[in-house]
């Protein structure tokens, strides 16, 4: 939030309505996105959300986009693990999908996905691109390209799963149990 240092006031910036539309879909679901939940949410004026947007379609697509823009940042991550041998990769990548940090949103965005057609884009792009890194590493753990998209098509199923399964909080997988899964997505 930025502060005016001429009148003292808090000036909410475009990150802070986007915050507030991620801890909306996050907590309460889409439909609960509206202008009036946001300015509540924020202690703010619909001018103020006027200020920033044209309309709730153009916050909408700004959220979609944003959202966007944080799954490539994880993905550029993960797509740059050539130094992490394939195992150690895999594990981290199942870690991100149901992470603390981005469970609520990344399933929220999926409800959300279900529909408006920009949403489902949006995340059929970043499944697209997580699949695609997860079938890299089964192909550099030495598995076929036919075969090593089959695994990471199964493997992240399994983590979109374990995201749409949880109620409250991410699905907990002990330390053992995810080992015995990795494991057994590796068995020849």
């Amino acid at each position: 939030m930025v502060v005016s240092r001429a009148s003292g006031t808090a000036r909410l910036s475009v990150d802070d309505w986007v915050q507030a539309g991620y801890e909306i879909l996050a907590e309460e679901g889409v439909a609960k996105l509206k202008i009036d939940n946001l300015c509540h949410r924020l202690g703010a004026t619909k001018g103020s959300f006027y200020w920033h947007f044209t309309d709730i379609a153009t916050y909408r697509d700004v959220l979609v986009e944003t959202w966007g823009q944080l799954r490539e940042v994880e993905h550029h991550r993960v797509e740059h693990l050539d130094d992490v041998e394939p195992r150690e990769r895999l594990l981290m990548m199942m870690e991100s999908l149901v992470s603390p940090r981005y469970w609520a949103l990344e399933r929220a965005m999926r409800e959300w996905a279900r529909t408006d057609t920009a949403a489902a884009e949006g995340v059929r792009a970043a499944d697209r691109r997580m699949t695609a890194a997860v079938c890299r590493a089964f192909v550099d753990y030495g598995f076929p390209p036919d075969e090593a998209m089959e695994r990471a098509g199964l493997m992240y199923s399994t983590g979109i799963g374990a995201l749409h399964l949880s109620k409250s909080r991410p699905a907990g997988w002990s330390t053992e149990r995810r080992d015995w899964f990795l494991e057994f997505m590796l068995r020849p």
